[in-house]
């Protein structure tokens, strides 16, 4: 039964990763008001750092930290979703889900052989006879940067 594959991946995904993702706001009010004891840390299951705020929360020192951390907490709590969902996603043996539509859209752009469509000159080589060793190139389809020797792009595979 393990083996069969789900109806909707898609679905038993987001499903998976609701019960197991973060909210940032929590997390900051974690760490402002009880970051001297940790709690901000064991809400993103860090109970190392958690234990050891526990142990010096009489300090203040760990107080101190909890609201520097506040700022950090954000950060440290997509990167906690964004794990999350890796990791069931691969799980499921599925590609993790996209959340918004593809950035790179052309809209109103007029046909390439129409008059409204402007005549750009053609690009010019994307590799420098002399480039410096350190410099990228630029694939022409996919625009990946590949190194300046390479023959092929590591992206779609298209001749440099």
């Amino acid at each position: 039964m393990a083996t069969m594959p789900y109806v909707n991946a898609q679905a038993v995904f987001y499903q998976q990763y609701e019960q197991a993702r973060r909210d940032e706001v929590v997390g900051i009010l974690l760490a402002l008001f009880m970051g001297s004891f940790g709690l901000h840390h064991f809400y993103l299951r860090r109970t190392g750092l958690g234990i050891l705020y526990c142990c010096f929360f009489w300090t203040g020192f760990p107080a101190i930290l909890g609201f520097i951390e506040c700022f950090f907490m954000p950060g440290r709590v997509r990167e906690f979703n964004a794990i999350q969902a890796a990791g069931i996603a691969a799980a499921l043996g599925i590609a993790i889900p996209a959340y918004a539509p593809p950035v790179n859209v052309t809209v109103n752009v007029p046909a390439a052989g129409s008059a409204a469509a402007p005549n750009y000159p053609p690009a010019p080589p994307y590799a420098p006879v002399n480039a410096a060793p350190d410099t990228l190139v630029a694939c022409s389809k996919c625009q990946k940067a590949n190194p300046v020797g390479a023959k092929f792009c590591s992206g779609c595979g298209n001749a440099l």
